[in-house]
């Protein structure tokens, strides 16, 4: 590809120099060059809010220039496991370029975001989980009478799928009203005192739909696309304007049993008339059941005597990615190490599978009964990650402090480093068209 010529752009590093992070102990790159406001930057076509498809058969050249050109590097001393920087690399390689706009890469690569991104991750993952235990269940319960145990586990799930999609709420709400550093992205500017830029904002919120769903797709392992898509359309949406199964028509909802419903989508939906229709995200936010205050903070405001249960959702949303195995903490392929995978994130054949491969095919021609013991095990499918055990909610009532806490959590930011290089890599592919 033309994009990947060098020479066109100068190092990531001039017109600048080095200062020494106190925070951090590293050092830092400061640009020289004057800021450029995010506003003022225009492409020239309009990003499509139809049907965008991205690349996925990336060929053996070209997956060689982006490990060389776009992959990140690793640091001195850093463990080599796959982080969510890994993911969205990915995702913004293989994107339409007609999508990708300053504001889009810039807005990926900021702290509010990669929480929303690692929430939502962890939201879908539990739920494609609990969507098969469910359909399960209800095989099972073809045969079997319903006890009083059965709800009890069912209500576990839905409250683990309520507080999850509260994580992503939050974040989400954040972007909405453009607060910390989503100001400058907000639809009426900065100081909000701007006419409403809707056309726009609609368009850059498509966009970043579709590009969430990439990424959750991506760090799934490529698994369920159609489930993720429909999901996180509807939590957005809702069901009246989710257009992803207006073009499916998959009727997967209709086909639901009233358990499954009440587990998969919980009970803090409100039904009103099509033009007051909120997000579903939204009412999770103001739903009246019984949330632990803290959760709304969680990686913004540090919460003194955290249970085990917040302590997982804050390293998970908040923490580094290097730490994930030792604390137990499952969110995709992230936290995985990197050797496992190719180039484009896809797992590489292991020896153990190979070796059991040549024994399938070694003992094919005994007899019939260990052929079907066989072609029973080949279809066992092997994870790449295990499920999701959330630690249980404590029992004791968490009632409100005389006065919530105010001291702000350490931000992790993002990288600064592949930020400016998609940026370099967009300016130069609008250049050419």
């Amino acid at each position: 590809m033309a994009d990947d010529e060098e020479g066109v752009f100068g190092g990531l590093y001039e017109d600048g120099h080095w200062e020494w992070n106190e925070n951090t102990n590293t050092l830092h790159f400061i640009s020289d060059l004057p800021p450029q406001p995010v506003e003022t930057i225009q492409i020239s076509t309009k990003a499509p809010t139809g049907a965008i498809e991205f690349r996925d058969d990336v060929d053996l050249i070209e997956q060689i220039r982006f490990r060389r050109r776009y992959q990140r590097k690793l640091q001195s001393g850093q463990a080599d496991v796959i982080t969510l920087q890994d993911v969205k690399d990915i995702a913004i390689f293989t994107a339409p370029v007609g999508i990708l706009s300053p504001v889009l890469i810039n807005m990926l690569h900021l702290p509010t975001t990669e929480r929303f991104l690692r929430a939502l991750i962890l939201c879908c993952q539990y739920y494609l989980q609990i969507a098969d235990e469910m359909a399960n269940r209800i095989i099972e319960l073809e045969a079997k009478v319903r006890t009083p145990d059965c709800e009890i586990i069912e209500n576990e799930y839905r409250d683990n799928l309520a507080d999850l999609r509260l994580l992503v709420a939050k974040e989400y709400c954040t972007i909405l009203i453009g607060g910390g550093e989503t100001r400058k992205f907000h639809h009426m500017g900065p100081q909000k005192k701007r006419r409403s830029l809707s056309d726009k904002d609609a368009r850059l919120f498509e966009t970043l739909l579709r590009m969430c769903v990439q990424v959750v797709w991506l760090a799934l392992g490529r698994k369920s696309f159609n489930q993720i898509e429909l999901e996180v359309n509807r939590v957005f949406k809702s069901d009246i304007f989710n257009t992803v199964e207006h073009t499916l028509k998959t009727g997967y909802v209709g086909k639901m049993t009233k358990e499954e419903r009440s587990v998969l989508f919980g009970n803090c939906i409100r039904y009103d008339k099509k033009l007051n229709t909120k997000s579903p995200l939204t009412n999770e936010v103001f739903c009246s059941r019984d949330v632990d205050y803290r959760v709304m903070g969680l990686g913004v405001i540090k919460c003194p005597h955290l249970t085990s249960r917040l302590q997982y959702l804050l390293l998970t949303i908040a923490g580094p990615e290097e730490n994930f195995t030792e604390s137990g903490i499952v969110l995709g392929i992230i936290g995985l190490p990197r050797s496992a995978f190719d180039t484009m994130l896809r797992p590489l054949p292991t020896a153990t599978e190979g070796k059991s491969k040549a024994s399938m095919s070694s003992t094919s021609n005994r007899s019939s009964k260990s052929a079907a013991s066989m072609r029973k095990s080949s279809h066992v499918v092997q994870k790449l990650y295990p499920d999701i055990t959330l630690p249980r909610k404590e029992s004791k009532d968490v009632r409100f402090p005389p006065s919530f806490p105010d001291e702000p959590e350490k931000i992790r930011q993002c990288n600064e480093v592949q930020r400016r290089r998609w940026l370099n890599r967009l300016s130069k592919l609008m250049n050419l068209r």
